[in-house]
């Protein structure tokens, strides 16, 4: 019985952890962080057409307000900062970063 024990906290705990990096705020937080890298990089023209709104009804929906220009910028501060994000964080801009090639490719055809 010590042994199921231990094992269900250990789930519980992943479980948790993977939770915690999907909340709200945390996906803020990172969005606050990447945009704030984009701006810096891109070039200063390009500033006021770099913004993320975060929907107050819907709160883990964020519109990502970008010029096709500044895309290149976002993806480098994304691949930037992958490894400091935790693991559902991750997953989460790499399919961000996912949408925006498929988005950016559909525009060049």
């Amino acid at each position: 019985m010590a042994i199921i024990g231990e094992m269900m906290r250990t789930i519980d705990e992943d479980v948790s952890v993977l939770k915690e990096g999907l909340q709200p705020e945390h996906l803020s937080y990172w969005y606050g962080v990447l945009i704030s890298e984009t701006i810096d990089m891109a070039p200063p023209w390009l500033e006021d057409k770099i913004k993320v709104v975060q929907d107050k009804t819907l709160p883990m929906k964020f519109n990502l307000d970008i010029s096709k220009r500044a895309v290149r910028y976002f993806m480098v501060a994304v691949d930037d900062n992958i490894d400091k994000m935790p693991y559902s964080t991750r997953l989460y801009f790499l399919k961000v970063q996912e949408i925006m090639a498929i988005e950016m490719d559909k525009s060049l055809v």
